[in-house]
């Protein structure tokens, strides 16, 4: 008896989802509550399991859109399970493969380029690897076109073959005049639509200061190690930014607050959505009352929630429900720019690169390590004092991370100020 497989209901408001790819396919026996195919939502993407254990045969291709309720694949239950294959015998016969001398551990190692030293290693085939050292060719020269971005044997050459230029596409012509259409994904779609939909129904405007980031730096290179050690997670800028961010939203309610009808709606805590980048788009998950959480606690939930966006197992629960967004253009090397609000959010902060700068301190110049901050809010509900005074006071704490602690200066608690 065949047993069908349908999209299952994800949410209220989702009617439709895409279908990623399969992790099992057409004809391979599949145990039961196995997984058997990833969909993709416009929140998130999540598996589809084998409801018995059978022979599989699916129905529909990679990249369908498909509705809820749809079948998307069979299981034959009566089919019997293969047996496994019997264990080869020994033999004393040496496999071609072995006889091949064994590669120079040397050339097999990818090419050293210039400031990647510590660097992750670079993700191609043994052969690419060894022409990249033997050549001495940038991996970043190379335009990959194997399995998960992969640099592959053709893609090594064609660079040496063309040095100084590159083609658009692994292994595509020079001088092409070649154009691709590609179906926007839902996760996409949702994006552009959730983006419009930001700048056409709020009064969005953004304000603008710098942050000297030599107190956290300093803080950084003195107790990152004491720090990874006691809490196995590393010491980053996230949650320095997360937890100015939580005191100052206590402190300027309305900038933790959203319209909802004609009432504004106030949050006592911090949800703060935390932007990430992802292969097929624009995630934003959301890290829960920050407010109560440590340093350690923030960094835990930012690695999590990272990871769980590289890998596609991001759930409806973890993008939804955030008060306030924060944005980190500066890893792609963005100087300054105006983020656009999250909604039903009303302010969203965004961080940029840190550049060395002259500054004036104490009617000195000297260089420090500055950083813009930008945050872009809805005037509707939120006031230019409330916008500047919010955005200085989490300048203030972040060039004075000991206010984090106790949230006021010493000398101003010690005189009662």
């Amino acid at each position: 008896m065949a047993i069908d497989i349908k999209v299952p209901t994800v949410g209220e408001s989702i009617s439709e989802v895409t279908l990623l790819k399969w992790v099992k396919n057409t004809g391979e026996y599949v145990e039961r509550d196995e997984v058997i195919a990833e969909l993709e939502s416009e929140k998130a993407t999540f598996e589809v399991n084998a409801e018995k254990a059978g022979v599989l045969t699916t129905n529909v291709a990679e990249g369908d859109t498909l509705n809820i309720g749809d079948t998307i694949a069979s299981i034959d239950d009566t089919a019997a399970k293969p047996e496994a294959a019997p264990e080869q015998a020994p033999t004393d016969k040496v496999p071609d493969e072995a006889k091949k001398p064994a590669p120079d551990p040397e050339k097999a190692k990818p090419a050293a380029t210039p400031g990647n030293a510590g660097a992750p290693a670079v993700k191609a085939t043994p052969v690419a690897s060894a022409i990249i050292a033997d050549k001495g060719v940038n991996p970043k020269d190379v335009t990959p076109s194997g399995f998960s971005g992969k640099i592959v044997k053709e893609d090594v050459l064609a660079a040496l073959a063309n040095p100084g230029r590159k083609a658009f596409v692994a292994g595509g012509e020079l001088y092409s005049r070649n154009e691709r259409a590609q179906k926007m994904t839902s996760l996409r779609k949702t994006i552009s639509r959730r983006l419009v939909e930001a700048k056409n129904t709020t009064a969005m405007l953004t304000t603008f200061n710098e942050v000297n980031m030599k107190p956290i730096m300093d803080i950084r290179a003195k107790y990152k190690d004491k720090f990874k050690e006691a809490h196995g997670v590393g010491l980053g800028f996230m949650s320095f930014f997360a937890k100015a961010c939580a005191v100052a939203l206590a402190e300027w309610p309305s900038v933790n607050a959203y319209i909802d009808g004609d009432q504004i709606l106030f949050h006592d805590y911090a949800d703060i959505s935390i932007a990430v980048s992802t292969p097929r788009g624009l995630t934003v998950p959301v890290i829960r009352n920050v407010e109560s959480l440590s340093m350690a606690g923030v960094e835990k939930a930012v690695l999590d929630l990272a990871k769980k966006a590289r890998d596609s197992k991001l759930t409806a629960e973890d993008l939804t429900g955030g008060t306030f967004t924060i944005t980190n253009g500066g890893v792609f090397g963005s100087l300054i720019s105006t983020p656009i609000i999250n909604l039903p959010q009303s302010a969203i902060l965004g961080m940029h690169n840190i550049v060395e700068r002259p500054i004036a301190e104490n009617g000195q110049v000297v260089i420090r390590p500055m950083m813009y901050i930008a945050l872009s809010y809805d005037h509707r509900i939120v006031d230019g004092r409330e916008s500047v005074s919010f955005l200085v006071r989490v300048k203030e704490l972040l060039e004075n991370p000991t206010l984090l602690l106790i949230q006021q200066d010493p000398i101003k608690t010690l005189l009662e100020l």
